[in-house]
């Protein structure tokens, strides 16, 4: 009875570069140390920079967000104060009918003037 062996590597296969995870490739490009060095100081500003882009990526994100729900609350006020608008504007136009204006003034003790008016004319001298 033979004993276990390892699997022979086969030479023959072409290894793909892009296969692997990112985590994979970032670490054959850094060095298969770097977690247990640190990462070097040589790439800090990059990460820095990275971080800082994530950071206004988000920031922005959240700003776009509160100013599209600002923009849809203040379309929603329009319409409220257009339909105001057009209430107010229709019962204004009714109240000033010739007849509203006229059971108004009843109250009041006027009323509605029975003649035409008239012009009148002013000769040169005259003023």
């Amino acid at each position: 009875m033979k004993g276990n062996t390892f699997k022979a590597k086969d030479k023959n296969k072409a290894k793909d570069s892009s296969s692997g995870s990112i985590f994979s490739r970032l670490d054959k490009r850094i060095g298969g140390n770097a977690q247990d060095a640190g990462l070097p100081v040589k790439y800090l500003p990059y990460v820095l920079f990275l971080v800082a882009m994530g950071i206004f990526y988000i920031g922005n994100s959240h700003y776009a967000d509160k100013t599209t729900r600002k923009i849809d609350k203040l379309h929603q006020e329009v319409e409220d104060l257009r339909a105001d608008y057009t209430t107010l504007k229709s019962e204004y136009m009714f109240a000033s009918k010739q007849s509203e204006v006229a059971k108004k003034v009843k109250k009041l003790g006027l009323k509605e003037s029975e003649k035409p008016p008239f012009k009148i004319v002013v000769e040169k001298g005259e003023y």
